[in-house]
């Protein structure tokens, strides 16, 4: 008897060891998947910073249909995403040159403080000198052109709507269009508030949160992509989805923005409704029947020709940063089975599948992301926010995986 517990015994010590080692194999294993996604990417992005010292005062976005570098101004809503990849590249190599080159381009969108013309503030602002306040210290420079931005997006405040406004109006019959990336920008509200003390850009976005939540999602837990109100009564008019397949389909990148912006949110104020909103969105996407194995998403979870559809990789990147910090928020078993699902995408996204070849991809870091199908535009090319997105997971996954 004696004799068959110590064998039991030994077994399971066994058994504990293996998955000790295994662990550590896997951590190992994926600690040099980050270190070589950043070699990358560093290289990729000294040949894109020399791509643009022809155009000062332009930004990279991606690749027009004749193969040339898109670059767009820094009132384009994607302007921020370079520099703030290139605080990502800087913050886990610690590389001065990468550094300098952050701050330079970071410098081209000051002239956006008071632009009051965009939803997309949050965007183009706390990606490029939000990452430079959390990284290089609280000046006050960065500070002032934060707060700037902060103001003039809530100048698009609705009271009676209860949502910044999106697009401005003139199209699509829509009267205050409102879409699910706005939640993304709630984040340099809520920046805004806790560095000033001022609650009317915590209640700003708060109320836009509960409004997005009551509206924007179906009974499936899938979201609209736009819900366009009555600015006088604040009724809802429409609910479309304008960049995806049909207004009643889950555009990708919509159910990511959604994800993302739930999660933030609930770290940010605490409050459980979103924090639960954050798990349905996720258990919509990781459980859909369209979700393909390496879980980097169709453009559109409803696509008519799926599987032969075109992946959308900058929803993967943008839900993977998503599911990782999610995990910090939920119990043991999801947090698992929310990173499992991360660490596949992230492998997915730094093979060959997914990464370009050293020179190629006008030095974009991604492959194979599209942004508007529908309008015939930026269809199966590197976009600027994948590539930003896809190094955030990258480092979110070191910082809270991989150090534990």
């Amino acid at each position: 008897m004696q004799i068959l517990v110590l064998k039991k015994i030994c077994v399971l010590i066994a058994s504990l060891l293996l998955f000790a080692n295994n662990t550590i194999a896997q951590k190992n294993s994926m600690s040099k998947v980050i270190d070589e996604a950043f070699k990358n990417a560093s290289s990729q992005y000294a040949g894109l910073i020399n791509e643009m010292s022809s155009t000062p005062g332009l930004l990279p976005h991606s690749i027009l249909p004749d193969g040339s570098l898109h670059r767009v101004s820094p009132s384009s809503w994607v302007s921020g995403f370079f520099p703030g990849s290139l605080w990502y590249i800087y913050e886990y190599t610690g590389n001065v040159t990468v550094r300098k080159n952050a701050e330079k381009f970071t410098t081209y969108l000051k002239t956006q403080k008071n632009n009051n013309k965009t939803h997309d503030i949050g965007f183009m602002l706390y990606c490029s000198y939000g990452n430079k306040w959390r990284l290089c210290g609280k000046d006050k420079e960065t500070e002032d052109v934060l707060l700037a931005g902060a103001k003039a997006l809530s100048s698009r405040f609705n009271v009676q709507v209860g949502c910044t406004q999106s697009w401005d109006t003139g199209k699509c019959g829509w009267s205050f269009p409102v879409i699910i990336d706005n939640m993304m920008n709630l984040e340099l509200l809520m920046w805004a508030y806790k560095t000033s003390g001022d609650p009317v850009f915590k209640n700003i976005a708060v109320r836009h949160a509960d409004t997005t939540l009551k509206n924007h999602f179906r009974k499936d837990n899938s979201s609209y992509h736009v819900v366009s109100y009555n600015p006088k009564t604040g009724a809802v008019e429409k609910k479309e989805t304008h960049q995806g397949y049909s207004n009643e389909s889950a555009w990708a990148r919509g159910q990511a923005w959604g994800l993302y912006g739930y999660t933030m949110m609930y770290r940010e104020t605490g409050n459980k409704s979103y924090l639960e909103m954050a798990r349905k969105i996720a258990s919509f996407i990781i459980r859909h029947k369209n979700l393909p194995k390496d879980k980097i998403p169709y453009w559109d979870f409803d696509a008519p020709n799926i599987p032969h559809a075109y992946r959308d990789v900058s929803a993967g990147a943008i839900i993977c940063s998503a599911l990782i910090e999610l995990s910090d928020y939920v119990k043991a078993d999801e947090a698992d089975e929310y990173l499992a699902v991360a660490e596949t995408q992230l492998r997915a996204l730094a093979s060959p599948a997914y990464t370009a070849k050293p020179g190629t991809n006008k030095f974009f870091i991604l492959k194979h992301s599209v942004g508007y199908l529908p309008g015939n535009r930026e269809i199966d090319v590197p976009l600027s926010y994948a590539d930003y997105y896809y190094l955030e997971a990258m480092l979110r996954f070191k910082d809270r995986v991989l150090k534990k």
